[in-house]
């Protein structure tokens, strides 16, 4: 049984709580944050584990082997840097860290310690978004044009980061995950309404070799909860609906050919193709404890996660290059 404490009881630390407590390989022992009504809380939920306000008694604490953060963004470095110092393998969530050299600084501890680094980038796992890259690598949509995503809804208002970095860092890993590569630049626009000096809505578009381009909308401003992503190819389109119950994908037998020979424009006539619509059959477990699974894997096998210290790093040099652009007046700014 590996021993598990986890820093924040917030927001999307009661998930990572109660998946370790069910998984049969771990054991939840500490659980640590700054609120008393979310320690009580906890505790009436789980009665066998310990709570503390202190941080450090995890951090120090010779059983724990994995410390799962799930803290605001700016505080993941300083809990994620002592727990790997400490020897501990961490769970980190997104964005992995607030900078660049903050990212590379934890994979070097990571290494240094021989401990195992894992960003939660959760849709990595689920069954959709696996099948979408099955999809894509079979060569079933063919060529790959451009990806379109939204991630927007009302709310939550963050207070540290803006709505790039609240929402995109999913759809951002989702996209590198399908194609296995990364932008070339990175170019974003938004503005503030709520909070001054806080973007709340925003559009991020990626540019690939290959005249692949992506984009990704978010917002906190919404009136509806909207998580839909397009990849639209040289054969055939694909949508990724993940509010959707059921059905989550649908393939569309849908394109555009152009004539290969003509001699006038009179002759030069596209060609609209629609086919079938495809909705492929995919499992429906969970997310997030087939993502601790797989960490709990690479920690007893000594192997590396599909979501390491390196693909958290991928996603915060876009986030950090958005961000520039963001300052820039929408500038195109390089990823390399």
């Amino acid at each position: 049984m590996l021993k598990v404490g986890v820093i924040g009881c917030g927001y999307w630390g009661p998930n990572l709580i109660r998946n370790f407590s069910q998984l049969r390989r771990t054991d939840v022992t500490l659980v640590a944050d700054l609120d008393d009504d979310r320690l009580s809380h906890m505790k009436k939920l789980y009665p066998t584990i310990e709570t503390t306000k202190d941080y450090r008694k995890i951090i120090e604490n010779p059983e724990i082997d994995i410390v799962a953060v799930a803290t605001p963004v700016h505080t993941h470095y300083k809990f994620a840097s002592e727990a790997l110092s400490s020897g501990k393998n961490v769970f980190i969530e997104k964005p992995m860290t607030a900078s660049v050299n903050e990212a590379e600084d934890l994979i070097r501890l990571s290494e240094k310690h021989h401990r195992k680094l894992m960003v939660g980038h959760t849709f990595e796992y689920t069954s959709a978004v696996r099948k979408m890259k099955e999809i894509i690598d079979a060569g079933e949509l063919g060529d790959i044009y451009y990806i379109s995503s939204q991630r927007l809804n009302l709310g939550l208002f963050q207070q540290d980061i803006n709505v790039i970095w609240d929402l995109a860092p999913h759809d951002i890993s989702i996209i590198l995950y399908l194609l296995g590569q990364e932008p070339v630049s990175v170019s974003a626009i938004g503005s503030s309404h709520i909070n001054p000096l806080i973007e709340d809505v925003a559009v991020l578009s990626m540019q690939f070799s290959n005249n692949l381009i992506a984009f990704v909308q978010t917002s906190w401003l919404d009136p509806d909860k909207i998580r839909k992503m397009t990849v639209v190819g040289s054969k055939k389109m694909m949508v990724y609906d993940d509010v959707q119950p059921s059905e989550k994908i649908r393939v569309y037998d849908k394109g555009v050919d152009v004539p290969r020979h003509y001699d006038t424009f009179a002759e030069f006539h596209y060609s609209y193709k629609y086919g079938d619509i495809v909705i492929p059959k995919i499992d429906g477990s969970e997310p997030l404890q087939t993502e601790l699974d797989h960490f709990i894997d690479c920690i007893l096998n000594d192997e590396k996660p599909i979501s390491d210290g390196n693909s958290g790093l991928r996603v915060i040099k876009i986030l950090e290059a958005s961000q520039k652009s963001l300052n820039e007046g929408n500038k195109p700014v390089s990823t390399g």
